[in-house]
């Protein structure tokens, strides 16, 4: 199994950075969907499932993931 690349490694890390704005995270949330691959949808899921989210990121979060799966099929 490859290790997930270091920019979505990144981008998960601020999408679950409740010290950052509410709009930086939901914009990585979205540039995280746009990337659209396995790791992607991986790094969204890794993502939903923090508790620390509030419930709009979540719901954002798990849209994005449910775009990439819909996507590959």
């Amino acid at each position: 199994m490859s290790e997930r690349p270091t920019e979505i490694k990144k981008l998960v890390n601020i999408a679950a950075d409740r010290e950052l704005p509410p709009d930086l995270r939901t914009k990585t949330i979205e540039q995280l969907g746009n990337i659209g691959n396995h790791d992607a949808l991986l790094a969204l899921l890794e993502v939903v499932a923090k508790q620390e989210l509030v419930a709009e990121e979540r719901d954002l979060t798990l849209q994005e993931a449910r775009e990439i799966i819909m996507a590959s099929h």
